[in-house]
């Protein structure tokens, strides 16, 4: 689990290094700057405080595991640096008497994704007081030049109608500052509705979200932090917000055919987010992704905890192999296969013959080539 050849050999041929902070310096600390040629996409994540956010960002973005963010807030004075990556603080965090994390004011954040791609995320706090200023004095800072807006409810909430009051509020702002804006509701909590209810009970409120939405569209989630829809949900946001993804799933496609795999998967390397992917064959699991995700993000906390990193996996029955292994400066590649013909070898130089070529697609002005078919 230690540095591989490949990733030295990576760095060797300078295949667009990753903006990491410097060594000594945690992934969440003010000591490191963003190059000036970042594109930067402004993403607002707004609802009601106690509905989730600052535990599902923590998720995603911070390397927390579920059970970990019961204990946020206690410790999120003195943690709140090695958090987020390169996050500017206006904010603040406790823990109420019923252990709800509360978030105060805005803190910004910037995530590094694929190539020159930067998200700036606005963590909004959900106090109504704040909620107010956000409509009122802060209206042209908050909303202008967004590129999405995650809006979170708490599906058990006990002030639904309130909920709904500031996310119309929130789209009468976007409407006026950002009428181009893309719109995620996450209707979170899901775990604690009834296993038989829940499909009623989201679909209910998506039909009332897209109609509060007009004209504007919205796109709905159901999420938790328990399972793996909390990565479905934020894998389809990225998804939207990544310049040349077309071009990125055309050239993944025609690797998938050149290799003869049956599915070929890219994941971003911090987050372990699915940016996109190609099948040949009819996969059974809709969910696979996800859980994948999930997966792998736990055996690399695991790996970190032994101060060891995660760089490659193989899995191997008689039905399938599966590689997953380090591809770009920013991205993990999942390869599977099927045909017991093909050598494990032979996968893993196709992976390591494709990594120059990737790498170049991942810069936002790098040349626009394709993977051609031989």
């Amino acid at each position: 689990m230690e540095e591989s050849d490949s990733e030295k050999k990576m760095e060797k041929e300078n295949l667009g290094p990753r903006v990491d902070p410097p060594i000594g310096e945690q992934e969440g600390s003010l000591g490191w700057a963003l190059p000036n040629t970042a594109l930067k996409k402004k993403v607002l994540l707004m609802g009601k405080s106690g509905s989730g956010k600052t535990s599902m960002r923590s998720i995603i973005f911070a390397n927390y595991i579920a059970r970990d963010t019961r204990r946020l807030g206690a410790t999120i004075l003195d943690r709140l640096h090695s958090l987020q990556i390169n996050s500017s603080l206006s904010t603040y965090s406790l823990v109420d008497s019923v252990g709800n994390t509360r978030t105060f004011d805005v803190e910004h954040s910037h995530v590094r994704f694929l190539g020159n791609l930067v998200l700036n995320l606005w963590d909004c706090g959900g106090q109504d007081t704040f909620m107010e200023n956000y409509f009122t004095s802060q209206r042209d800072n908050i909303f202008r030049n967004v590129e999405v807006l995650i809006y979170v409810f708490d599906v058990e909430s006990r002030e639904l109608e309130k909920d709904m009051h500031y996310y119309q509020s929130c789209l009468e702002a976007i409407l006026q500052n950002s009428p181009d804006a893309k719109i995620f509701c996450l209707v979170h909590k899901m775990d604690l509705v009834q296993e038989d209810q829940r499909d009623l009970i989201f679909k209910e409120r998506e039909e009332d979200l897209r109609r509060l939405s007009r004209p504007l569209e919205c796109s709905c989630f159901r999420t938790s932090i328990w399972d793996e829809t909390l990565y479905k949900a934020w894998s389809s946001i990225v998804y939207q917000l990544i310049p040349n993804v077309q071009q990125l799933e055309m050239n993944l496609r025609n690797f998938a055919e050149i290799i003869e795999a049956d599915e070929v998967l890219l994941f971003e390397r911090a987050t372990f987010l699915v940016i996109s992917h190609y099948q040949c064959k009819e996969q059974r699991d809709a969910h696979r992704f996800e859980k994948i995700s999930n997966i792998i993000k736990q055996f690399k906390l695991s790996c970190s905890k032994l101060a060891a990193s995660f760089q490659s996996m193989e899995v191997r029955n008689s039905n399938f192999a599966a590689f997953i292994d380090i591809f770009t400066s920013n991205t993990y590649v999942m390869v599977v296969m099927s045909d017991p013909s093909i050598p494990s070898a032979a996968t893993l130089i196709n992976i390591r013959n494709a990594r120059k070529h990737f790498e170049k697609l991942e810069r936002v002005d790098g040349p626009k080539q394709c993977l051609l078919m031989r």
